[in-house]
Order: structure tokens, then sequence, then C-alpha cells
């Protein structure tokens, strides 16, 4: 047959209407036609769920192979567990370091996705806080090194209840810092965030302030924080575990700003505590705040992490669809 323009656009319609009836057409095209997107989501998995800060470290590269023979496709790095010194700046040596993990990374078929780094704001000392700030900078370097788009971040503690076993027997409650408030504190907190996002930005890094222990416990708590510092490289990391009573509303007060998703399980029991949480229900929260990024599973449970990990990554497939 001769092509000619009325042939060409003829078949052309006809393409593009079998491709829709098939689901293939892209969100774009779905989009020009009026229907509804349905919001997307990546599976990653963190490496803290191989290694919960006791014991030897199970080292990243081998939490890299086990998830690429998973098929899981982001890798969520606890920065505890890898390789580095926590607090000293980076050197060439490090570098070299950080660049093995990437080239790993890449042969595994995983896409290192999140940093989790460990900080605190919630300090009085202007020391402590700047040191924090330095060490919270070095954190999104590192994520530039390794081509990593998010990174979590914590508020800190009030460091009121040092053993953190019985942190977790208060359900995350602590008393302030003698002498000073709950209002300084947000200060104290909103000022270390701010200074990290210049680096932030300038590393191509979004920060994700999760809703952990210390200010960022309650959703009020945490969106106040969010609501405070406008800044396109600053959202919420939902941890699906992290609100203990009464979960469901409180995270779909933070699914809007949600960021990046901490998907936690608990086969075998928690370490600290259980949680029955409903991942339909979830998934449903954060596809009517149309999330389309990742989600990763935090396994934190008592089984064996191999059995653990493979189950639960079966679970949020189907509950997520992906």
């Amino acid at each position: 047959m001769k092509l000619t323009r009325r042939n060409f656009l003829n078949t052309a319609g006809l393409l593009g209407a079998s491709a829709l009836a098939a689901g293939s057409v892209p969100t774009s095209a779905l989009a020009a036609t009026g229907k509804a997107r349905t919001p997307r989501v990546q599976l990653g998995a963190c490496t803290y769920s191989y290694w919960h800060l006791e014991g030897p470290k199970v080292p990243i590269e081998t939490c890299m192979d086990k998830l690429g023979a998973l098929g899981v496709a982001g890798v969520d790095i606890l920065h505890r567990q890898m390789e580095l010194p926590e607090r000293e700046p980076l050197t060439s040596a490090h570098r070299a370091y950080l660049h093995q993990l990437k080239r790993h990374a890449f042969r595994c078929g995983v896409a290192p996705v999140c940093l989790s780094s460990h900080q605190t704001f919630l300090t009085p000392d202007p020391a402590v806080l700047n040191d924090n700030v330095e060490h919270t900078k070095k954190c999104i370097e590192i994520c530039y090194e390794l081509g990593i788009p998010t990174m979590r971040i914590n508020t800190g503690r009030w460091g009121t209840t040092p053993d953190f076993d019985v942190l977790m027997k208060n359900r995350g409650i602590e008393p302030m810092l003698p002498g000073h408030t709950e209002e300084e504190g947000f200060k104290w907190v909103i000022d270390g965030i701010t200074r990290c996002l210049s680096k932030a930005e300038e590393c191509g890094v979004v920060l994700a302030l999760e809703n952990h222990w210390g200010l960022a416990r309650t959703p009020e708590g945490q969106l106040r924080i969010l609501n405070a510092i406008p800044s396109p490289w600053l959202g919420a990391l939902m941890d699906t575990g992290n609100f203990l009573e009464n979960p469901y509303s409180k995270l779909e007060l933070i699914a809007p700003r949600t960021v990046y998703v901490q998907a936690k399980t608990y086969p075998g029991g928690g370490v600290w505590y259980t949680l029955d949480l409903d991942y339909d229900r979830i998934a449903r929260i954060l596809a009517d705040a149309n999330y389309t990024g990742w989600v990763s599973l935090e396994m934190e449970g008592k089984q064996d992490a191999d059995k653990a990990v493979s189950d639960s990554i079966k679970m949020l497939r189907k509950k997520f669809a992906v």
C-alpha cells in the first residue's frame, strides 16, 4: 500500500486505539484523554532489613546481591552500615569505596534510591548543632557520589532517655531538656535543616524528614517543621510503623507531603513492638494522595532475614501491584 498522509493518520489512530485498549498508552496520553491517572510506585528495600544495628555488620554489597536476586528495583542504604567513619570528612579513599558500591549496585541491577542517615538537630548547644549540620552535609555528598536522589533525616531526640529500649517502652515519648521548651526545640530543628538545604540543592538530593522519635513523632510536629521550611528540596518520609496509635488517620495527614516511604514489617515479632499493618489500606492512602515514588521495605522482625525479606517483598508486590 502506498503510504499517504491520510493512510498514515488512519493507521496511527487505529494503533492508538488498540494501545489504549491494551492499557499500554503512556500516562501523558491518558491524561490527554481525560482518564484518571493511576498512581505508580516502585519497590525497594532497606539494607537495615538485613542488619538491625546489632552483631556483625551485613555488608552493603551482600544486601545488594540478595535484593538483586529477589528482583527488587531499589536499595535504601543505612549509613551506619557502610564501611565509612561516621563523622570524618570524605576522603579520596572514601569516595573510591562509594564508587565501588555504585558499580556493585549496577552489576546487581538495583538502583541506590535513598540513604538513611542519623543526626540530631534537637540541641541547644551551637557546637553540637553545627557538628550535626556538617555531618548531614557529608551524607548529602555521599548521596551525590552514589547517585542517590533522596536522603532520610530525623529531628533527633531530647536525649533525656539515653536507653533506647526504655524509650520504646515509653512509646517514643521522653521529657524535654530541663530549662528548655518545645518552642525552642522546633527553632533549633528548623534552623538545622534549613542550613542543609543549599547543599541538598547543590547535589540534587531531596531531604525526607521521617516521622521518627523526637519532634516529628506526631504528624502535627512533622508538618509544622515542613510548613516552616517551604523548599522543593524537603519533604516527608512516611515510615508506616512509627505512628504507634491510630496510624491510618495520621498517615493520611502526611501522605500529601510524602516523597519517600519506608514500609515496616515484623515477621517473627518485632524487636521493640509489633504492628499489624493493613497494607491494602496504606496503599489506598498513598494512591488517594497521588503518590508515585518509592516504597522501600524495612523489615524489623526477628525471623531469619532471608525468608522474612523475601516474604515481605511478595506481600508488598501484591498490595501495591508492582
